[in-house]
């Protein structure tokens, strides 16, 4: 059913507010109860899952499976609930004794999850699994650009769950558009930097907080001094994944150009045994999108000497795997995140020179680095800023779930994964208990020849 008319949201939040205010939420077994919920729904729905992958993103049934490997972090939030939740103790000065304190987790109460259509299954279930683990209602938006998956969400979710405490809200621009007009505890969004900007202005009305995770010109490095094969084959999957339609793929590489002939040629072998010397007739490559997003991109195209690929197919929203080089730093394709199968090249002398384009840019949610070399892997570290690095590979930095996943600047705030989805959804609570039976008296009127002992205990 698609829901558009700001009463029923308002409805549907209000019946929410009322179900948490129970304090059913709070229960740990509560929590874990539907956190098995959802484990076993997305198993019996896993076939269901992957045909409307294909569908949306004519995706691999592999990378379809990378998607569900979205059950491991329900797993392992299973494994750490009952940790996470515990109050944690803090030492207290000499100034409060006798007292103890502590922090105690609290859920933040109802939250909005507004989720994009590259991967449209694991972006919307992944911060789902934070907001129950850390015990809130929410409201899940799937993207109506990826709509069989999207229909596949809505219906394990109104399967699974009662939607006084998890509703989903399909729907397009207008209903985003009435969910921003909402107030709610905490909004999630994965998407564009362009739209995270409108979500952030749609909170700050209502004085919501926010965690936006969001994209950019993720660069990678290709150092001299690397195993060119290896470097060749990850560069290759990491950009290539889903179409290219991934907000960590690389975006375009900074090669040495002592190895840049060498590197790209390897990249040639990578791209023919991955995917044929055909990709169009490959089971293993995805398609863009949708009309718009295969428009966007054939744009880019106009620019540089495109050395690999560059065909494509309008009725199959199909875009080779395309290797360009001659790209100045402010040409189009450099310009704005590609999010497609379109590499470009660009090739420095020394690693000061490559970090200096880097920086020219906004801050990416990811960077690559490729180098044995110690030094110069503490030298980008020291002299880049970005969401995350990954040292030696692409990609692979998103299955540590004890590593937290998110930007920094214009590519987003907060983030998420592992622990880090509960602490999201979760408010810090500070608490002091106080003795009654003992009190200093330095802090009571009359003040008189009480400074020195004030100083004593607190310089």
């Amino acid at each position: 059913m698609l829901i558009t008319e700001q009463p029923i949201i308002k409805e549907t939040l209000k019946k929410q507010r009322d179900f948490f205010a129970t304090g059913k939420t709070q229960n740990v077994d509560f929590r874990i109860e539907q956190l098995i919920k959802l484990k076993t729904a997305i198993r019996q729905r896993e076939s269901d899952i992957i045909k409307a992958l294909y569908v949306d993103l004519r995706k691999p049934e592999l990378e379809g499976y990378i998607e569900l490997a979205v059950l491991q972090d329900i797993t392992y939030a299973l494994k750490h609930i009952k940790s996470w939740i515990k109050p944690k103790k803090v030492s207290i000065p000499i100034t409060q004794f006798p007292a103890s304190a502590y922090i105690k987790p609290d859920p933040l109460g109802v939250v909005l999850i507004i989720s994009p259509w590259n991967y449209p299954f694991s972006l919307m279930i992944a911060p789902l699994i934070g907001a129950i683990a850390a015990g809130n209602c929410a409201m899940v938006k799937p993207s109506e650009v990826s709509a069989k998956t999207s229909d596949i969400l809505c219906e394990i979710i109104q399967d699974t769950f009662a939607p006084e405490y998890i509703a989903t809200i399909p729907g397009g621009v207008e209903t985003s558009q009435a969910l921003l007009g909402e107030k709610f505890d905490h909004i999630f969004f994965t998407g564009g930097t362009k739209i995270g900007k409108i979500v952030m202005e749609a909170a700050a009305k209502n004085l919501t907080p926010v965690t936006l995770e969001l994209g950019g010109k993720s660069p990678c490095i290709v150092d001299d001094n690397i195993d060119l094969k290896e470097t060749a084959k990850r560069i290759t999957w990491g950009k290539f994944l889903n179409g290219g339609q991934t907000c960590v793929a690389p975006d375009y590489l900074l090669v040495n150009q002592k190895i840049k002939a060498e590197l790209i040629a390897e990249i040639q072998n990578c791209l023919q045994e991955f995917y044929g010397k055909d990709p169009a007739t490959s089971p293993d490559f995805a398609r863009i999108i949708n009309q718009k997003q295969f428009d966007r991109l054939t744009s880019l195209l106009t620019v540089g000497n495109i050395v690999t690929g560059g065909e494509t197919n309008k009725e199959d929203l199909y875009i080779a795997p395309t290797l360009i080089t001659d790209i100045s730093l402010d040409a189009p394709v450099m310009e704005e995140e590609i999010f497609g199968p379109i590499l470009p090249i660009l090739e420095y002398q020394n690693l000061e020179e490559a970090i200096s384009i880097i920086n020219q840019f906004p801050k990416p949610l990811a960077l690559y680095l490729f180098s044995r070399d110690k030094q110069k892997q503490e030298q980008v570290l020291a002299h880049t800023s970005s969401g995350g690095v990954c040292l030696n590979d692409t990609i692979m930095q998103l299955g540590v779930p004890e590593l937290p996943f998110g930007g920094v600047g214009a590519s987003g705030m907060g983030n998420y994964h592992g622990k880090y989805s509960f602490d999201t959804f979760s408010h810090q609570k500070s608490v002091l208990k106080k003795s009654f039976l003992f009190d200093f008296n330095w802090r009571y009127a009359p003040y008189k020849n009480k400074l020195g002992l004030f100083k004593k205990l607190t310089q």
